[in-house]
């Protein structure tokens, strides 16, 4: 079967890491994975600031993008994007497109999935197989939370890692405080939440924090290196990638301190 990667904005921009590992974790699945080159942005961002009728376009693309019928499903390592696909597109489609878009949209958005509820959902795996011989926590973005409902998919995943320490992270309902346009448009706000986000993943002594969404995880890591705690975050695709075989090293993290500065 066909998979397309969906690869996000901040991933593909950023953290091309996240979306590698991920495209070798659908191969090591048996899946073949394709890139449809005309992707471009899920309209999250203008969506989420008002501009609803200006992201019908970016609807357009992403439901051309992935409307080739010989791929079966599409996989995002975003539960932010996968959400907005979800939850925006054919609302928006029906509200200001037409009925080509609506359907269009609803295919797209049917075929969608966040990677690690395609893993446990449609691939039926939770033991991938990976080796990661580290204390780590997860975050719970707010969209994978709240949107998808991802529940404990992720979880799973990673209590299958052979060799990981996986601890709670308290207080995991609290965002991080990106949201997006949410860190620009309030900043002040935004830097007390990840600073809340950071304090709470000190205290469960992790050496790593991961999570489903690169976005979350650049303004964890971010806050993380100006405090110089030596925490490291990492997308959970590269945890599950990781095999004693090809393990994962500090020197090539997506979140790197270097990186951040």
């Amino acid at each position: 079967m066909r998979v397309a990667l969906f690869s996000t904005c901040i991933g593909d921009a950023l953290f091309p890491d996240a979306h590698k590992a991920s495209a070798l974790v659908l191969s090591r699945l048996g899946y073949e994975v394709v890139f449809p080159e005309g992707q471009t942005c899920c309209g999250q961002m203008h969506v989420n600031t008002g501009y609803q009728e200006q992201a019908v376009p970016i609807i357009q693309t992403y439901a051309d993008a992935f409307a080739d019928p010989s791929i079966d499903y599409v996989v995002a390592p975003s539960g932010s994007c996968a959400g907005a696909v979800r939850e925006q597109h054919v609302r928006l489609a029906e509200r200001y497109g037409n009925k080509a878009l609506v359907d269009g949209a609803t295919q797209a958005a049917n075929k969608t999935y966040e990677l690690t509820e395609f893993i446990v959902d449609v691939a039926g795996v939770t033991n991938l197989g990976a080796f990661f011989p580290h204390r780590v926590t997860y975050h719970e973005s707010c969209h994978s939370r709240r949107f998808l409902k991802v529940g404990d998919r992720p979880y799973k995943l990673l209590e299958a890692v052979e060799g990981i320490e996986l601890v709670d992270l308290p207080n995991v309902e609290e965002c991080c405080g990106f949201g997006g346009t949410f860190s620009v448009k309030l900043p002040e706000v935004s830097a007390a939440m990840v600073s809340d986000k950071v304090r709470h993943i000190k205290d469960s002594k992790a050496e790593f924090v991961t999570a489903g969404d690169s976005s979350c995880l650049m303004n964890i890591a971010g806050a993380m290196s100006r405090q110089h705690n030596g925490i490291r975050a990492l997308h959970i695709a590269e945890i599950l990638a990781s095999t004693k075989e090809h393990p994962w090293t500090p020197t090539t993290a997506a979140y790197s301190k270097e990186k951040m500065l």
